[in-house]
């Protein structure tokens, strides 16, 4: 199995550089595709904040001059996670009210609502599903303008949207969606931000950031403990919360393990009963409201002698819990980070389970559905 190799930390330089993997077309080392995609985001980032920026301004123009009065966000798997985190940055950022989609009610039950006023937001990586493709088409015959997000400017979704915004993460080859899910999240940002006049500037470290994130040990800590574990919690507040959803699906699809997210508020209702020495929770916790509101779940958790990964600020952990700690950044910025090491501890523990994370079973890299 292929690991992703680490390098220290120097604390006396600004930055790691993890460690080049490249892709090899057609290899048979079960994991490599993963591994090297997971290393390649400082370099998609980097790519994005370079040449994306202008595209990313002028769809914001176009934002602000239209009569947008509510936006739904349209997506599946990864990109629904993506989608989620838009939807905090949409309704805090913005002060509009946003929604998740539900693709089948245009698309199985044929509905034909009303959309004038709406932005349809749909966020794909291949932009190849039905489903997206024709309930973005029905959202504009409804009257919505719509905008997709996506991997691949020349897919259907890319066509059948009014405008298209491509994340420039290029070609992503493991089923296992990295790059294209962080690309994601940072196009969405710069998109908000500009949409809300802002210059994109707290973003502006982050690939450097991203390269000490990847090349720091302590998650591979984490794998080696978690390895056999069969049952995984997740969970967060605010922008992190789709950083739990995103995590457990990771681990879900490439270990083959049952991982359930929550959010942090919802955890402590009945979930919270199922919580025992068993059953490892990841706590992802970020500087600022988010983070904060986390506290009273992570005590809860210590009293009841839960196994706690907490990953983030490490500010907030509890004694007896393993610490994967994360540059201080912005918190709408920090779900970049916070899924990375979390990507990691998937490649890992699919790893040591003798699973090919670059193909998981029963899986296709285009997931269609109707």
């Amino acid at each position: 199995m292929t690991a992703l190799h680490t390098t220290t930390v120097n604390s006396n330089t600004t930055a790691a550089t993890p460690p080049p993997v490249a892709p090899v077309p057609g290899s048979s080392v079960p994991g490599a595709l993963m591994a090297a995609e997971i290393l390649e985001q400082p370099e998609a980032l980097a790519r994005l904040l370079e040449h994306g920026r202008p595209d990313i301004a002028r769809l914001a123009g176009i934002l602000r001059d239209a009569d947008i009065r509510y936006v739904l966000l349209a997506a599946r798997g990864t990109s629904d996670h993506a989608a989620l985190y838009a939807k905090y940055l949409i309704e805090t950022v913005l002060g509009l009210p946003a929604g998740l989609a539900s693709p089948s009610s245009l698309t199985v039950y044929g509905a034909e609502p009303k959309m004038d006023g709406v932005l349809w937001l749909a966020v794909s990586q291949s932009g190849g599903s039905p489903d997206l493709v024709d309930s973005t088409a029905a959202a504009a015959r409804g009257g919505a303008l719509t905008v997709a997000v996506t991997n691949a400017p020349s897919s259907p979704l890319a066509a059948a949207s009014r405008h298209h915004l491509d994340i420039l993460a290029g070609p992503e080859r493991a089923v296992a969606a990295t790059k294209s899910y962080t690309s994601q999240l940072l196009a969405l940002w710069l998109l908000i931000d500009a949409w809300a006049g802002g210059n994109g500037a707290e973003a502006a470290d982050l690939p450097r950031h991203a390269a000490d994130v990847l090349a720091r040990p302590e998650i591979l800590e984490v794998a080696d403990r978690y390895r056999f574990v069969n049952h995984i919690i997740t969970t967060g507040r605010g922008f992190s919360y789709p950083t739990a959803r995103e995590a457990a699906l990771k681990l879900m699809e490439t270990s083959y393990l049952a991982a359930h997210a929550f959010s942090g508020a919802d955890l402590l209702h009945g979930p919270f009963a199922m919580i025992d020495a068993d059953r490892p929770v990841i706590a992802v916790a970020s500087p600022g409201a988010g983070g904060r509101a986390l506290h009273p779940v992570l005590d809860r958790l210590a009293e009841r002698g839960a196994d706690v990964c907490l990953v983030g600020d490490a500010g907030a952990a509890r004694p007896g819990n393993h610490v994967v700690p994360l540059p201080a950044v912005h918190e709408q910025l920090a779900p970049v980070l916070e899924i990375m090491p979390l990507q990691r501890l998937a490649h890992a523990m699919a790893s040591a389970r003798r699973r090919d994370p670059d193909a998981p079973r029963g899986l296709r890299k285009i997931t269609e559905t109707w």
